[in-house]
């Protein structure tokens, strides 16, 4: 398949790093124009300058915004008034136990994890549907339908963004513009190998403990191993080309598989 994204331009919220990183690599070598985002300026600048190493003659560009906030959106918007892909990837996530979760946290994992997500959704959608093309995403998580029990909070906003997704594609319906999400199962990041070894024994080597949390924490995955973040953006990029014409609406499934599904 050719994924030719030539003359387009791409933003990916939280795209410094992980997952969000990966994604920008991708869209970058299909030939999208690139727009890396983070909160400060020195990283987003060393993500951009790493990416056109990584990918060389990649059209990258400079985002640097806090989209967890109104102004901070602002700013991102007029600084980049028009992209025709959005990646909302953008997100926090920890173990806490359900009955210590405070109404600040609850807030919290909405305003990072969800609202960022609306308002730039809110922001570039309409510039999408009367050019007649776009392509929207929420990189959502297997947690969105099998709620994990030490982190409800995330798997709250996961919820919603699925919902989120759907409604927009509602939106957006006739006119060129796709809006789908994707189920990501436990992807391979720095952020997560810290996460596992919360729940895991510290002392153990990165393959066993990686091996204990799936085991213990995520018994139903059928891949039996994390996720690398390049799996994840390879269906992005897919999901953001020309080809993916027919799929809007859709929670689209990374997650590894399920022993017993339920999810669509």
């Amino acid at each position: 398949m050719q994924l030719d994204l030539s003359g387009r331009t791409a933003l990916i919220t939280g795209s410094t790093q992980g997952i969000g990183y990966s994604i920008a690599q991708g869209l970058a070598r299909a030939g999208a124009r690139v727009a890396l985002n983070g909160r400060t300026p020195e990283r987003v600048d060393e993500a951009v300058r790493q990416l056109q190493q990584d990918v060389p003659g990649a059209d990258a560009v400079a985002a640097a915004a806090d989209v967890t906030s109104e102004s901070g959106t602002a700013d991102l918007v007029r600084a980049l008034p028009q992209v025709d892909v959005l990646i909302n990837n953008l997100g926090i996530f920890g173990a806490q136990p359900a009955m210590e979760i405070t109404d600040d946290d609850w807030r919290r994992y909405f305003e990072v994890n969800v609202l960022s997500a609306l308002r730039l959704t809110r922001s570039y959608l309409p510039g999408m549907t009367s050019a007649g093309w776009g392509r929207v995403q929420y990189i959502a998580s297997d947690s969105a339908v099998v709620i994990p029990a030490e982190m409800i909070h995330y798997g709250m906003s996961k919820t919603a963004l699925l919902a989120a997704s759907r409604g927009f594609a509602k939106e957006a319906a006739g006119t060129g513009v796709t809006v789908n999400s994707v189920i990501a199962g436990p992807t391979h990041t720095g952020g997560v190998e810290k996460f596992v070894y919360e729940l895991v024994d510290p002392s153990l080597p990165w393959d066993q403990a990686q091996r204990q949390f799936m085991l213990e924490h995520r018994p139903q995955s059928l891949l039996q191993r994390l996720i690398e973040p390049e799996e994840i953006a390879n269906m992005v990029v897919y999901l953001s080309s020309p080809l993916a014409s027919a799929t809007t609406g859709a929670a689209v499934r990374v997650d590894g598989g399920y022993v017993d599904s339920i999810l669509p």
